[in-house]
């Protein structure tokens, strides 16, 4: 005879276990996602590399730090479960991965084009966007050469994943904001074209190894995040402030890199006339929930969540979240909020996972509030090639 209450907590533990998978089950034409970017996007690659990751990254959904700079998923993490994939792997993680469904070659602090200098000297990742591209050729090219031998793996996809696959481009904050500082709003424009053009440079190149389905992420709002609103010269005049908080002037800049963006894309969709090349505006997303977070459940906009000295944006640029530094003569260290779900910024500079679940419910969903979509070509719907469930429920 069956013990109920046995058999009761034996269904309650599948049950837990279903629900944590990090899937949806949701049936997709695409098999398979392959990123490219920085640390928007980044599940581990720049930790695989470098330092270990501290905490409390992580705390919300992994309750340990995994790579990402959040509490918990990012935008990337969400589009998978959405899509019934599991989280994409990074490329420079070797124990672990699994790449039978995509791989990750972003890393935090990548920029678009080559970096001048070294980590160490300009804190700006070796693993620029040529990098990441040389790796997805090289990815491919192993996957083929290890199916023609005769080999077999369960780590691996089949050969002709490549035009099954979405392909997600993040990139460029960091080209915008590395040389601010240095070069001034007027100097960085300067070479902005040159990052459009080597967005839209791969895409073709990813055409050529298969691709056929792309999504660019424009560059968020970056003068409402807490790090450039402390550390970025702005005057201290309202003048260049706005109504929220955020800075007018970087924002303008931002915008108008984005319409280089947008149009490069537009033009790029006239060559590649058997692609989609898929433009989405998270600037507009996150512009409105760093400007209405009650909105969007949340308390605080450009406040950080995890940093020090409280204030407006607790944000000190001398300790990072989760480390630890002696300023004055006294040891500071940043720590976390204990509710980050009320917060826009995880820690000054990225996102925490509510945020990210926002953005990414944007990327699904495809209209904001006034009707119009936040994709272009607006005809274009992840509903169209899959079954999508809510993230909310995975």
């Amino acid at each position: 005879m069956v013990n109920l209450n046995l058999l009761t907590v034996f269904i309650s533990a599948i049950t837990i276990i279903l629900s944590s998978n990090s899937k949806c089950d949701a049936k997709c034409a695409f098999e398979a996602i392959f990123n490219f970017g920085d640390s928007n996007s980044d599940t581990g690659g720049f930790f695989a590399a470098f330092p270990p990751q501290p905490s409390p990254y992580g705390m919300t959904y992994f309750n340990k730090p995994v790579g990402r700079p959040s509490d918990g998923r990012l935008y990337l993490d969400f589009l998978a479960q959405a899509l019934g994939l599991p989280f994409v792997s990074p490329y420079l993680q070797s124990i672990g991965s699994d790449y039978k469904h995509g791989a990750n070659f972003a890393t935090s602090a990548s920029t678009v084009l080559m970096p001048p200098e070294s980590l160490f000297v300009s804190g700006t990742s070796p693993f620029y966007l040529t990098v990441q591209l040389n790796q997805m050729k090289q990815f491919k090219a192993k996957v083929e050469e290890f199916h023609s031998s005769g080999r077999h793996t369960n780590n691996l996809p089949q050969p002709d994943i490549f035009g099954k696959s979405l392909y997600t481009i993040y990139i460029g904050q960091n080209d915008f904001t590395s040389n601010l500082t240095s070069l001034g709003l007027q100097g960085v424009k300067q070479y902005l074209p040159q990052v459009v053009s080597q967005i839209g440079n791969t895409i073709k190149q990813l055409y050529e190894l298969g691709g056929r389905t792309f999504m660019v992420l424009n560059l968020a709002p970056i003068g409402c995040y807490p790090t450039f609103l402390v550390e970025l010269p702005h005057g201290n005049t309202t003048s260049d402030i706005d109504a929220y908080g955020c800075l007018i002037p970087y924002n303008n800049a931002v915008d108008e890199y984005n319409k280089m963006l947008r149009e490069t894309l537009r033009q790029l969709r006239k060559e590649l006339v058997n692609a989609n090349v898929v433009y989405f505006d998270s600037n507009s997303v996150l512009l409105d929930i760093f400007q209405h977070p009650k909105s969007h459940g949340m308390k605080y906009g450009t406040k950080a969540c995890c940093g020090h000295g409280g204030g407006a944006y607790n944000f000190n640029p001398k300790v990072w979240c989760g480390y630890s530094n002696f300023i004055n003569g006294e040891k500071i260290t940043a720590k976390a909020c204990n509710d980050p779900q009320n917060y826009v910024s995880w820690d000054g500079m990225h996102l925490t996972e509510a945020a990210n679940k926002l953005l990414t419910n944007a990327v699904l969903n495809m209209n904001n509030n006034n009707g119009s979509s936040y994709l272009d070509p607006p005809s274009f719907s992840f509903h169209q090639f899959c079954d999508i469930r809510p993230i909310t429920d995975c």
